[in-house]
């Protein structure tokens, strides 16, 4: 079940309706339901993607309410909540704000998570940009990259075997304290979000698969060989998972505006375009279909899992 960099390209979607920013979201989802994301939930599991993720965001001001809407559901409760309605398909932070929380504590949810879900969890993280976020909850947010650095390093020993984990560091410190239930994976992949020269150098020497945001297709090949040749400058030599965000995409011919930057046009087609990720050095890639209600999404769902899906590999 793990995403791995090698095999065909794998494929896998940022939730809709659990975060509704005017950049993705669809006008449908305002009016939508618990019941909406658990068909979409489903039509993933059921469709081969390998992944659903959920975002995180604890407040955001009304500075920012226009452009990023107020509604962000809590990943670890939403993703919980759809592992109970899934078997298959992995569960996935996009990302966590892990320095508004102690480690402790992002430990004691996400162990739980995954033990809760048979081991599918992938704790995607990153630094955050809401100043205001993390001054409401007494979070250092000018320090918050030293803040993830060490947050990783915690995480690490937080997430593994031992039932009391033990970590030193400038900013966190903790023994002698267990917890359980522990993960069921021996080791949760760490995937860090962003695409800023910290964040990459940050994903190459502390993560396990990187998370670039939205970059654009010709701009990811330099980046990606950077991350590698910094992983290779820190004598790493396991491999990582590599992910791009697709343009979006409509399976088909839209008989609406679905936008000048969306894929559409037959299964074949769009594979052979997605294609071009794999052969650039990405593993697997995030898909945002164009829908106009929830029956459209899962039927556009369906038709990339039974339709595009199998030739993503040839």
């Amino acid at each position: 079940m793990p995403i791995l960099p090698s095999g065909p390209l794998s494929y896998g979607m940022q939730l809709p309706v659990q975060s509704q920013s005017v950049i993705y979201a669809e006008p449908w989802e305002a009016a939508a339901t618990p019941a909406d994301l658990v068909r979409i939930a489903r039509a993933a599991d059921h469709g081969g993607f390998a992944y659903i993720a959920g975002c995180d965001h604890v407040a955001i001001p009304r500075r920012l309410a226009d452009g990023m809407s107020t509604v962000w559901y809590d990943p670890v409760a939403t993703l919980a909540f759809l592992a109970g309605v899934t078997g298959r398909v992995l569960l996935m932070s996009h990302v966590a704000v892990v320095g508004l929380r102690h480690p402790l504590v992002t430990a004691k949810q996400y162990a739980t998570l995954d033990h809760l879900s048979g081991g599918r969890l992938i704790l995607g993280v990153g630094a955050g940009h809401v100043r205001e976020e993390f001054e409401a909850v007494g979070a250092d947010f000018d320090g918050r990259g030293g803040v993830l650095d060490e947050s990783i390093d915690a995480l690490r020993a937080a997430l593994g075997p031992e039932e009391y984990p033990e970590f030193a560091g400038e900013r966190f410190s903790f023994g002698g304290l267990g917890q359980l239930p522990r993960p069921v994976q021996e080791r949760v992949p760490i995937w860090v979000g962003g695409s800023s020269p910290a964040a990459t150098r940050r994903a190459a020497v502390r993560g396990d698969g990187w998370l670039p945001q939205g970059d654009a297709r010709d701009r990811l090949p330099a980046t990606i060989a950077r991350v590698h040749a910094l992983r290779e400058e820190a004598g790493i030599e396991a491999p990582i998972v590599v992910g791009a965000i697709t343009e979006p995409v409509y399976v088909g011919e839209p008989g609406w505006s679905v936008g000048r930057r969306t894929l559409t046009g037959e299964p074949e087609a769009l594979a052979e375009s997605l294609r071009e990720y794999a052969a650039i050095g990405v593993h697997q890639i995030q898909v945002r279909f164009r829908s106009r209600s929830v029956d459209e999404l899962t039927d556009q769902m369906a038709a990339f899992g039974a339709d595009v899906a199998p030739h993503l590999g040839t």
